[in-house]
């Protein structure tokens, strides 16, 4: 078991991986806790939770609203919790970014933690402090910077999980060994099918690995002032692609990072064989390189992107593998690469 621990502005954040679910108990003590699960979890998981202490979703990003959160303050009240009192949500992103949400809004703050069980929210959701809600159809536009108090990771979760889901997980990693780490990403490359069929040895050191990357950026920026927009690398084109072709989040941001690798090489930035060699590691662990692209859909979408000021978006351009830049790049200029872009994909 290997664990590490974030420090944020509003608290630090424990990070156990390979913690048994079974022994969650011992992170409370006399606390009241409440847990938030959505439906795919309890129905297989059901006998460990504990009678009458968990509120359960439904499942996918579909819930994750302001009605949803209205449903969640409404079991709060009902359990009658108080600011001693500690809200655990064990899930994917979905729930991870809609309980630390609740959590940090229900009486101006309650503590709370995450089990994340998927791969992505191992990785990404779970780690950083970002909570939110969509709204009107665009992701996280209301939410809150606020650090949970731990996250445990108990990689028996990832055995229920449908390749696609590992996918998703593994295209985060990927992002994180892109942006800070090349020799994760020489791992990644080596050691496809040990990846994929989650071989849980490499697993940790791979987990551990990726979120160092990410620890490492929040601990120096935690609000996303600067640095922390690394962690958009993929999201920008990625976010659009989700918006217009109804793809998943580990999808479409795959095929945003295909795209910016080649938005870093048209901007003069990194080599076009390096471009390459990370389209081929994609592929070869079935990663979604292309789709479909609607041009002036995608479009719409980066104009209504939270990240743009004015008329620029911020953009994370690749120098080599392990390094990126955050760039201003305006968006008439995104507008005459686009069709080379969709092209590419």
């Amino acid at each position: 078991m290997r664990s590490m621990t974030l420090e944020g502005s509003t608290g630090a954040t424990k990070i156990e991986l390979g913690f048994p679910f079974t022994s969650i108990g011992e992170y409370f003590h006399d606390k009241r806790v409440v847990m938030i699960t959505d439906s795919k979890v309890y129905s297989l998981f059901e006998e460990e939770f504990p009678k009458g202490q968990a509120a359960v979703l439904g499942s996918g990003e579909l819930v994750k609203t302001l009605e949803s959160a209205y449903e969640i303050y409404q079991f709060f009240l009902a359990q009658e919790l108080d600011r001693s009192s500690c809200v655990v949500g064990i899930g994917g992103g979905v729930v991870c970014d809609i309980v630390g949400f609740c959590a940090s809004t229900y009486l101006r703050g309650l503590p709370f933690g995450y089990v994340p069980t998927t791969l992505l929210a191992q990785v990404d959701a779970s780690v950083g402090g970002k909570n939110g809600v969509n709204f009107k159809g665009y992701k996280n536009m209301v939410g809150t910077f606020n650090q949970p108090q731990f996250v445990l990771c108990d990689f028996k979760f990832l055995k229920t999980l449908p390749e696609s889901e590992v996918r998703n997980g593994i295209a985060e990693v990927m992002k994180h060994a892109l942006i800070g780490n090349g020799l994760l990403f020489s791992q990644l490359e080596e050691n496809q099918e040990r990846i994929m069929s989650l071989d849980e040895n490499l697993l940790e050191e791979v987990v551990y690995e990726s979120l160092l990357v990410k620890v490492g950026i929040v601990t120096r920026d935690e609000r996303e002032s600067g640095e922390r927009r690394k962690l958009n690398f993929g999201h920008t084109l990625g976010h659009a692609v989700e918006k217009t072709c109804g793809l998943s989040h580990g999808d479409a941001v795959s095929i945003g990072m295909i795209m910016e690798s080649k938005l870093s090489v048209m901007k003069g930035r990194l080599e076009e064989k390096i471009a390459e060699r990370i389209k081929t590691v994609f592929e070869k662990l079935g990663l979604p390189v292309r789709a479909e692209l609607d041009r002036d859909a995608m479009i719409d979408a980066v104009r209504k992107d939270k990240k743009r000021e004015d008329h620029e978006i911020h953009c994370v351009l690749l120098d080599e593998i392990g390094s990126a830049k955050i760039a201003r790049v305006r968006i008439d200029e995104l507008e005459e690469f686009f069709d080379d872009l969709c092209e590419y994909c």
